[in-house]
């Protein structure tokens, strides 16, 4: 056989011969694939999967594409999304080494009562209820005014002024010589005469035993308070029906509370609250919110709360300050962590835990949060997990996917064993106490304390679903009930006579 050898220039030659076909080669192969697109570099994208879901922007993944093209926010070609990405229309998956890589922690929702307390100013008032006005019956002249002056405080039946008035002393003059003639029928218009005059049946009693007529009569305070207003001296005269004083009570003493705007549905009617004076910061003054005033200041954007607190003492006085503790009321609500609620600005998310590495957006409906905890109202179920650590990057991974979120309406009750409506069914709550007062719409009940509510023994008013439901009770019987915290207020929902 021979043997053929290539000379060092024929291996040179066949090199560059070799080098120059592979270039022609690539050269048509480029321009064979990239066509009109190929000259400005935005080649589309070739879907390497067997199925598109639909094409999108990564700088824009919410939105979303039937065809392949260039994306109209960016300078780029549209991306395929194809099934089987790692997520699907029902939630993300990720791979359960990665969860634990990433750190993604969950919590499981459970049903509790969310324990809030709102702090806010108050300022202790004169009780505008107890107020009493001190006037004359009839005219005359002032004789004494006990020194009293403005702001003095006085008790019920303290002396407040001495009245000379000259026509009762010709009336009982009258009266007597009338009586004296053992006439019932003439007598009897006599002393009527009396009591037109205005004279108290007090002091037409003390005529008849004494014989004596008196014409000056000593005007007492009809409440216990604080002389607010005080017009008269000695020697003036005054005349029938004449302002002579103001007396404003102090127990029970008001609370005004100033309460920011955004709290306002968190307070009501029946509500406790709680106060700590500068003057006593060792006492706890607790009292029940009596009226919401209707109008809020405009500069501070507040609404102005009036509690009755009791003031036996007289130890509160008007002007005090205090600060003023809020508890709304104790319902039960699904609870879950604060940090795993998603709030979009559009719409409230968290991201619920399915299985192993399973992960789906769910949107819920939030009440109040407090100490860490946030009150679900719809859309979650108690015995679910939701991601609290997280859940914003599988939020992002969800937008991503096309991933759907859960509806309210859709909301899973696993673990629950109640359905929607059992779970708002308000808490119930018993109570003894005495009927003071019913009317067709409520009951006056004077109560012992509400633990259940840190509620103090007080008298207050409950509404009745139906009139029938007072039907046998009287003012006076002792009775036993049960009532909710509604909206509007407290209502009763069973009461029956104690021992019953």
């Amino acid at each position: 056989m021979t043997k053929i050898s290539l000379s060092s220039q024929q291996r040179t030659i066949a090199g560059v011969a070799a080098i120059a076909l592979v270039g022609v080669a690539a050269g048509y192969g480029l321009s064979f694939l990239g066509g009109a697109d190929g000259a400005n570099g935005n080649a589309t994208p070739v879907a390497d999967c067997e199925e598109v879901l639909y094409w999108y922007d990564p700088m824009v993944p919410g939105q979303r594409f039937d065809k392949p093209g260039k994306s109209p926010f960016m300078d780029m070609q549209l991306v395929p999304k194809c099934a089987g990405d790692g997520a699907d229309q029902t939630g993300v998956n990720i791979d359960s080494a990665l969860v634990q890589n990433l750190g993604i922690r969950t919590a499981m929702a459970e049903r509790g009562v969310l324990k809030t307390e709102t702090t806010v100013t108050g300022t202790i008032a004169y009780n505008a209820r107890e107020m009493a006005v001190v006037q004359p019956r009839s005219s005359g002249f002032v004789q004494r005014t006990y020194g009293l002056a403005p702001d003095d405080i006085v008790r019920r039946g303290a002396p407040l002024v001495d009245l000379l008035i000259p026509e009762w002393g010709g009336a009982q003059r009258e009266y007597l010589a009338v009586a004296a003639t053992g006439d019932k029928a003439l007598t009897s218009a006599a002393r009527q005469r009396l009591q037109l005059l205005g004279m108290p049946e007090s002091m037409i009693s003390a005529v008849a035993r004494s014989g004596r007529p008196r014409s000056v009569i000593t005007i007492t305070a009809p409440v216990s308070g604080a002389v607010t207003m005080l017009a008269v001296r000695p020697g003036m005269s005054v005349s029938n029906g004449q302002t002579l004083a103001e007396i404003t009570g102090l127990n029970p003493i008001w609370l005004e509370v100033a309460v920011p705007e955004i709290q306002a549905g968190d307070v009501r009617i029946g509500q406790t609250v709680r106060a700590t004076l500068t003057a006593y910061p060792s006492e706890l003054f607790t009292g029940r919110i009596t009226t919401i005033l209707p109008s809020a200041q405009a500069d501070s954007r507040t609404l102005t709360l009036r509690a009755e607190i009791p003031n036996p003492n007289l130890r509160l006085r008007p002007g005090m300050f205090a600060s003023v503790s809020l508890s709304p009321d104790r319902r039960e609500a699904v609870l879950i962590p604060s940090e795993a609620v998603i709030r979009t600005g559009k719409r409230t998310l968290v991201m619920l835990a399915q299985g192993e590495g399973g992960f789906r957006p769910a949107e819920i409906r939030i009440g109040r949060d407090a100490s860490g905890k946030t009150e679900v109202l719809a859309g979650l179920a108690q015995g679910e997990k939701v991601v609290v650590s997280g859940q914003f990057l599988l939020d992002s991974e969800a937008s991503l996917g096309g991933v759907d979120v859960r509806p309210i309406d859709e909301a899973a009750q696993a673990g629950s064993g109640k359905d929607a409506g059992d779970q708002q069914k308000p808490q119930r709550y018993s109570a003894d106490g005495t009927i003071e007062k019913i009317t067709t719409r409520s009951v006056t009940l004077r109560h012992g304390p509400v633990s259940a509510l840190d509620w103090p023994a007080m008298t207050m008013a409950f509404a009745i679903e139906k009139p029938a439901q007072l039907r046998g009770f009287k003012r006076g019987d002792k009775v036993t009930f049960r009532f909710i915290q509604a909206d509007s207020g407290p209502q009763i929902i069973s009461i029956r006579k104690r021992g019953q």
